[in-house]
């Protein structure tokens, strides 16, 4: 795998990591469970009050779901739907509490629905029915069900699923990163031919020397592969520009000594190798 891309997945984990560890999601559900409960506590005791009753208990808020809670009384109770409306509104609001929910009114005895109704910011979307009837005396639950909230994808379960996604695709990338470099170095490793401390490379145009690379123009190379395939002998002048220039364009008469000249000087480097003039008649490779 390349650097820059173990640099990316560097920066990318890196990033996560940072995210989760400023999250606070979890610390926000808390405090927002603790609000409802006071909340709620709160609306029973004004329900209590308005029923004349300052004695009666009001017992431990449930949280029944993560948006659902419930508050009861261990004494019975009447009030009028308006009066519940007006009571719960009011103390959301104080508390800064989301304005979506929907709230119903449950008999103990069956768990039947004796009163319900449904807030929203849109007032098409509230519904209030049945305002004035007294519900009658009796045990009841409250429960207020928040409609759910959109919560940021930048929360900590969001995050451990998006840095395992990364270190996942980080080991598979990996894995086929290595295998393509063994397939490579295999393929490499059959494809050039050695000319003394060189490798020549003509399906890539090039040459190489220990860690170094030479690049190679493609007439550069149709030469070169000639020489190669006919190491110490004299390949004649005619041949090469035949093989090299006669179905690729007009060949320019000094065409073949330049690149011939080129060719020499990307050589020079190892004094095993010769490319000689045979004065008349060609060009010879001469290898030790």
């Amino acid at each position: 795998m390349s650097k820059k891309r173990i640099y990316t997945y560097t920066v990318l984990i890196a990033l996560v990591i940072i995210g989760w560890l400023l999250s606070n999601s979890d610390k926000k559900n808390e405090a927002f469970t603790e609000r409802v409960k006071i909340s709620l506590r709160e609306v029973g005791n004004q329900l209590l009050l308005s029923n004349q009753d300052s004695t009666s208990l009001i017992l431990p808020v449930k949280k029944i779901s993560d948006y659902k809670y419930q508050v009861s009384f261990n004494e019975q109770l009447s009030f009028e739907p308006n009066n519940l409306v007006t009571i719960i509104d009011s103390t959301l609001n104080i508390s800064q509490l989301p304005k979506h929910y929907r709230v119903e009114v449950l008999q103990c005895l069956d768990q039947e629905v004796a009163y319900s109704y449904q807030m929203s910011k849109e007032e098409e979307s509230t519904i209030i029915p049945c305002n004035g009837r007294y519900l009658p005396n009796g045990c009841y639950t409250i429960e207020v069900t928040f409609f759910k909230r959109v919560t940021s994808f930048f929360n900590r379960k969001n995050l451990f699923y998006l840095l395992l996604s990364i270190i996942i695709l980080f080991i598979i990338d990996s894995f086929y990163s290595k295998r393509k470099r063994k397939i490579v170095s295999e393929n490499d490793h059959k494809k050039y031919t050695s000319i003394g401390r060189f490798r020549f490379y003509p399906e890539q145009n090039k040459l190489v020397k220990e860690a170094e690379e030479i690049s190679l123009s493609k007439k550069e190379c149709e030469l070169l592969e000639i020489f190669v395939a006919h190491p110490n002998q004299i390949i004649k002048r005619d041949e090469l520009t035949k093989k090299v220039w006669e179905d690729n364009g007009v060949f320019v008469g000094r065409s073949l000594d330049t690149y011939i000249s080129k060719l020499r000087k990307k050589l020079k480097d190892d004094d095993a190798i010769k490319l000689t003039n045979v004065h008349g008649v060609g060009y010879k490779l001469e290898v030790s």
